[in-house]
């Protein structure tokens, strides 16, 4: 059984040489790909801008929040026991609220950042696919966070110069 095993990997090793000359793959780190578009500045202002509306909003709430806090602080040793009760009922729900509102702020910003970034993500594929399908390419790698350590030159090629000129 080792003998005709080993017999077949020794017939198949012409082949697998073969096989490993004709692979060919591009590679480029997405993100910067991404940060060359012209449209990636407009979109990075307009999650900049929103999230300074949402920012803006939880100051004041905050603000209003501080501002009834003190004001039972200061009233607590006279109020009535009913009174007192109310008020400590009307921060907790404030509170809750704020929570919910900061929460909700922060799903809505990571929805309106999928949606800004999809069109811009949707041409950098396609611009990829085009890419690849050009230069015969079995696949196209992405080196951000060091996901491609090592690179053999003569089967892979960094298209990030190619890529950033058809963005451009």
């Amino acid at each position: 059984m080792r003998k005709l095993l080993f017999s077949l990997v020794l017939l198949m090793l012409p082949f697998m040489a073969q096989a490993q000359t004709a692979i060919k793959f591009g590679y480029l780190s997405y993100q910067q790909a991404l940060k060359s578009m012209p449209e990636y500045a407009a979109a990075q202002t307009k999650l900049a801008t929103l999230k300074t509306k949402y920012d803006d909003e939880m100051k004041r709430v905050e603000d209003e929040f501080n501002k009834k806090y003190e004001q039972f602080l200061e009233g607590q040793k006279d109020f009535a026991p009913s009174i007192l009760q109310k008020r400590q009922a009307e921060l907790q729900e404030l509170i809750a609220k704020n929570i919910a509102f900061k929460e909700e702020a922060k799903r809505l910003l990571q929805q309106a950042e999928v949606e800004a970034y999809a069109p811009l993500k949707a041409k950098l594929a396609e611009v990829l696919r085009g890419i690849g399908e050009a230069r015969g390419f079995l696949f196209v790698l992405n080196t951000d966070n060091d996901n491609l350590p090592y690179v053999n030159a003569t089967a892979g090629e960094d298209i990030s110069a190619l890529v950033k000129d058809c963005l451009q």
